[in-house]
């Protein structure tokens, strides 16, 4: 009897979550075909019946994150996909910044976790990296676009690489002291700039007019 196609597509979902929490922990050239079926609980054989190699895996595994909800997997953290502009924005930075994300090794963007390995894959795999990001920046970018118009775009990914990068030196540390001191840093920094309005908009907010 043949399987389903919802079974099908639960099987590829399985394998992609095994994958991600793998090459999150391990990095993509340490694990695996054998070792990504197995977590899935699943044979080596099977794995051809839904790609073709192990980097096709490796960049489904990045986009999968596209979809990923912060509250289904750190409990405590609110996250609602539903917000918009400022309130989007700053939901994202607390999220992406926070300890939770910071202690999930095996749930960590790929973004964190992956860069060194993405800078030697093929351009398909680089493009993949490439679209996360820009879903990332372009979530900035419509926060911030109603007070930075043109400019909201440079500082969408400015906000972004300050959360990737943060992330990235906060997870090399040992001392945990300093991981939260590095992470608070680039929260708050973070924050700061979604809040942010610029220059010439704050001086007419508070101006008055001039007397003779």
């Amino acid at each position: 009897m043949p399987y389903t196609a919802e079974h099908k597509r639960s099987t590829r979902a399985r394998i992609v979550q095994s994958a991600r929490e793998l090459f999150n922990r391990k990095g993509f050239v340490d694990v695996s075909i054998d070792q990504i079926m197995a977590r899935a609980g699943l044979t080596r054989g099977g794995f051809y019946s839904h790609f073709s190699t192990k980097e096709e895996l490796f960049v489904e595994a990045i986009m999968a994150y596209r979809n990923f909800n912060p509250a289904t997997r750190w409990k405590g953290l609110a996250f609602d996909p539903a917000r918009q502009g400022k309130a989007r924005a700053r939901q994202l930075v607390d999220a992406y910044l926070s300890q939770a994300h910071l202690d999930d090794l095996e749930g960590h963007c790929p973004m964190i976790a992956l860069p060194s390995d993405v800078a030697r894959a093929s351009p398909r795999v680089k493009q993949a990296y490439r679209q996360l990001l820009e879903g990332m920046a372009g979530i900035f970018t419509d926060g911030l676009s109603t007070d930075w118009s043109a400019d909201a775009r440079k500082r969408g990914l400015a906000l972004a690489a300050l959360c990737i990068g943060g992330m990235v030196l906060a997870r090399t540390f040992e001392d945990e002291s300093f991981r939260r001191e590095v992470r608070e840093a680039a929260r708050g920094t973070a924050l700061e700039l979604v809040d942010r309005r610029p220059a010439g908009r704050r001086r007419r907010a508070g101006a008055t007019t001039a007397r003779p």
